[in-house]
């Protein structure tokens, strides 16, 4: 039976010595995050740590620890594999285990598509060193040459001129004895070598969850344990004034109730206050609350209105604001006359509701928590812990469940730390749990976004000229006070670095503020920023009588590097090995359209194809959706052909389900996303007033062609979502000769 186990790196080392096996460790990581502990060295031979990722039992197993969150997404089953193909194991034979929160695993943070990007050269290296010492440990006993010694077949090291053979669980004693080689000394498996990388797997955890043997975070016991649900204040930054909490108390099964303080500005990921139910069940602790009665200070926020927020926003993006990119000279162009274009654009604020709603167990005993929960990032919630209840960061441990989805929500720990301060206040374990209620409305919220642009067209209706503007309130809000203008990420999610070849070029970013959380959510400013760019690209294009995949491609231009606008991508110093390659962006955009026959097919009235592209997470990817649109202006999805190029692939099969996913994900955005808010207060409560696509609403059949490549890694998780809602929108235009600048489609008469 496969199992989730949560390992720490003391007990993770300690295992695997006590089974007689030995453990790999490899300084993979910078300096400050390799510190000598000297309570685990030496552990069998080795001294280099602590990032442990391998070990090999004197049977034969090899255990690998999977460090980030898996959600579906199949992190737990792709860098496990990346190790097991350098090791030549046999991936029967290897068990996953998942680690707890611990900085020594370097990022644990499972957000923004890098995985695989930040952690296969180390798994690589990982999976490398160990064959070595295998080898090596072999050649010893066989007194040859290492260099006569191979492991083509898997599990074993054989001496081919002798025809001898040993198995790695034969020879991990010895090998555990050995130095740990250096980098340099390592080679690595050529790509026609690789057994598993590249190659289609079913999920390391497939069996179990398709039998309901896993754990996720609702499924955590502990002896003793309470449930909890906290009436949190309907407006962000309230505070209770008054309660009277008697109904509450006599509902069967509820104890009493505690007081949550509210939140010191910024917000970060403190819990928001409240009043918690105490009770020995979830259905108490639920029924319980509904009984309060409670009266609120909503403070400043009471008076934020999303109608009017919208009107304010796009009155901001139709004023100079803050340039963040500037090419050439706009004003000079659109000073010269001509034909100009102008069009507004409009996402409103959106809720991540995965399927398995925030969820904690934590337990606080003698100055330290114990936190169990489905978080996107455990370090993040042992900070968090930390501060709320006072104690050490180191003092705080962290074990990771399965995850009912995540899409950015989880790596925000507020519920943890709800659970913490409340064991801290009860002194028994508690379990906190969030109803789709609550889910929806104390979100951290994709953020509202209004743009414009504005372009100046020669004879051929291609730009000479290129203005945009973007305002939201930006996900900075949630981590500092006042701050009302995206930083440099947000601004490269397809905004500062706009691919098209044009002469003249201004981006700018206007100021709103935030009245609700703001938390990046699956693919996070790209989704507007695509929404606008592709969207007006297909408006010019209808305007300037062209085709749109003509024009489209007439606007990349020819393939370049874009040197001048390099990419952060999250701030992430490896991105410098990421250039923005036009190249590649065309090569999706061309393949895309031969897969979905652009041109070629003929469709009846009111069917039709749009087309977008749009680079993300250092991928790049081109969707044609198809859409019919009944005379009522239902819409229907018969097909969508997206193509993506990630570089190097480790599952395809993992990066099909993930843009087939994005699929739905973005029809949901399309369709029906909108959260919306009166007097401070969230109007939207659950799935019948913020739907998600259901089965009959969804693609009916998404193809997804992968590009094959040797380039370094990319994203996969997120790159999916953006290009989506404006090929979808641009295709209900070319069916009905209506424009979409507005999400949802609902607010454009279309269902």
């Amino acid at each position: 039976m496969i199992t989730i186990e949560n390992v720490s790196r003391r007990g993770f080392l300690g295992g695997m010595l006590w089974t007689g096996g030995f453990v790999l460790c490899a300084r993979l990581l910078p300096q400050a995050l390799w510190a000598e502990d000297s309570s685990e060295a030496p552990i069998a031979g080795t001294v280099l740590h602590p990032t442990i990722f391998v070990g090999i039992n004197a049977d034969g197993t090899v255990h690998v620890v999977a460090h980030r969150s898996d959600m579906g997404t199949g992190t737990r089953t792709s860098l496990p594999r990346v190790v097991a193909d350098e090791l030549d194991a046999d991936w029967a034979r290897v068990k996953v285990h998942q680690a707890v929160g611990d900085a020594s695993y370097g990022d644990q943070d499972t957000d923004g598509s890098h995985s695989i990007r930040d952690f296969f050269d180390v798994m690589r290296q990982s999976g490398a060193t160990a064959r070595l010492m295998l080898v090596t440990a072999a050649a010893g006993q066989w007194k040859v040459p290492v260099s006569e010694c191979s492991t083509d077949t898997v599990h074993t090291v054989a001496h081919p001129k002798t025809a001898r053979t040993l198995g790695y669980g034969e020879l991990a004693l010895a090998a555990s004895r050995l130095p740990v080689p250096k980098k340099e000394d390592l080679k690595f498996k050529p790509r026609s070598a690789w057994r598993y990388i590249g190659k289609p797997s079913a999920h390391y955890d497939v069996e179990d969850l398709c039998t309901g043997k896993p754990v996720f975070g609702m499924d955590v016991r502990r002896e003793g344990m309470v449930y909890a649900a906290i009436a949190h204040p309907p407006v962000l930054g309230g505070k209770i004034k008054s309660f009277d909490d008697k109904a509450a108390l006599q509902v069967r099964g509820v104890s009493q109730t505690v007081a949550i303080e509210p939140f010191k500005p910024p917000h970060q990921f403190q819990p928001l206050g409240g009043l918690a139910v105490i009770a020995d069940n979830t259905w108490s602790a639920f029924k319980g609350r509904k009984q309060l009665q409670i009266e609120w200070d909503n403070g400043s926020n009471a008076s934020f209105d999303s109608d009017s927020f919208r009107k304010e926003m796009r009155e901001t993006s139709r004023k100079p604001g803050k340039v963040v990119r500037n090419i050439g000279d706009v004003d000079a162009e659109f000073g010269k006359g001509g034909k100009i274009f102008e069009a507004d654009y409009y996402t409103p604020l959106l809720a991540h509701v995965s399927m398995e709603p925030p969820v904690a167990v934590a337990e606080y005993r003698a100055g330290k928590v114990v936190v169990w929960t489905c978080t996107q990032n455990p370090q993040a919630v042992q900070e968090t812990v930390a501060k709320v209840v006072g104690i050490k960061k180191e003092d705080v441990t962290c074990h990771v469940t399965l995850l009912g989805g995540g899409f950015g929500r989880k790596s925000k720990p507020d519920y943890a730390a709800e659970a913490a301060l409340l064991s801290q206040k009860l002194g028994k374990p508690v379990k906190v749990v969030w109803s789709r209620e609550d889910d929806v409305k104390f979100d951290y919220f994709h953020t509202t976004a209004a743009m414009y642009l504005k372009a100046a067209l020669d004879a051929n209706g291609k730009p000479t000229a290129w203005l945009q503007r973007s305002v939201f309130p930006p996900i900075g809000s949630t981590f500092g006070v006042d701050v009302k203008l995206g930083d440099s990420g947000e601004m490269a999610m397809g905004w500062s670095n706009l691919p098209f070849d044009l002469p003249n070029h201004r981006a700018e970013n206007g100021e709103a503020s935030a009245h609700v959380r703001i938390g990046w959510m699956r693919s996070v400013a790209n989704v507007y920023h695509a929404f606008a760019v592709q969207s007006f690209a297909d408006e010019l294009a209808h305007a300037a009588g062209r085709d749109p995949l003509e024009y489209l491609l007439a606007l990349i231009g020819p393939g370049r590097i874009m040197k001048e606008d390099p990419d952060p991508s999250q701030d992430d110093p490896s991105a410098v090995n990421y250039p923005f390659d036009t190249a590649r962006l065309r090569q999706v955009t061309e393949l895309a359209a031969e897969k979905a026959g652009w041109g070629k097919r003929k469709f009846a009235k009111g069917t039709a194809q749009g087309i977008a592209v749009h680079r993300s997470f250092l991928s790049y990817v081109a969707t044609v959706v198809e859409v019919e649109v009944s005379d009522d202006g239902a819409v229907t999805i018969p097909r969508v052909d997206t193509v993506v190029d990630a570089g190097t692939i480790v599952n395809p099969d993992t990066v099909r389900a993930q843009f087939e996913g994005a699929a739905v994900f973005g029809t949901s955005i399309a369709r029906s996303g909108e959260i919306t808010a009166s007097q401070g207060v969230i109007k939207q409560s659950n799935f019948h007033d913020y739907p998600v696509t259901r089965m009959n609403q969804a693609p009916y059949q998404v193809n997804v062609h992968i590009v094959d490549s040797e380039a370094l890694p990319a994203g996969v998780g997120e790159p999916g979502v953006p290009p989506f809602a404006p090929a979808l929108c641009n295709a209900i235009f070319a069916a009905t000769g209506k424009r979409v600048r507005e999400l949802p489609l609902s607010r454009n008469g279309f269902s």
